[in-house]
């Protein structure tokens, strides 16, 4: 499973080895440090909350998808417009000053 976290053009990939045992406190320092470079304070966003309700919501999708996709999109979370596309893969966009967004995708690893 791969997570790509997007701000504007710049991108910080996250490769998920285990979605069952992800571990986000372990990467969230490498996603406020992204945030950072690209001057905007990721710390407010609750990103670990979300980034694992999008992981649990893709999950299992090897069996068929959506495994709870769907339920996370209906349930929201926060400002952030949350999509399923087909495929299995969940996005999550809130906007950002200066016309620019905060992007995060998970990609079931099928």
């Amino acid at each position: 499973m791969d997570l790509d976290i997007r701000i504007g053009n710049n991108s910080l990939p996250v490769d998920i080895k285990n979605p069952f045992r992800f571990d986000i406190s372990a990467v969230m320092n490498d996603i406020i440090e992204f945030g950072n470079k690209n001057k905007v304070a990721l710390e407010s966003y609750e990103l670990d909350k979300l980034i694992t309700r999008m992981i649990k919501g893709v999950a299992g999708c090897e069996a068929g998808c959506p495994s709870d996709a769907h339920n996370v999109v209906r349930q929201g979370f926060g400002n952030f417009k949350l999509e399923y596309v087909e495929g299995g893969i969940l996005t999550a966009v809130q906007h950002l000053e200066n016309s620019r967004e905060l992007e995060i995708k998970i990609f079931p690893d099928f």
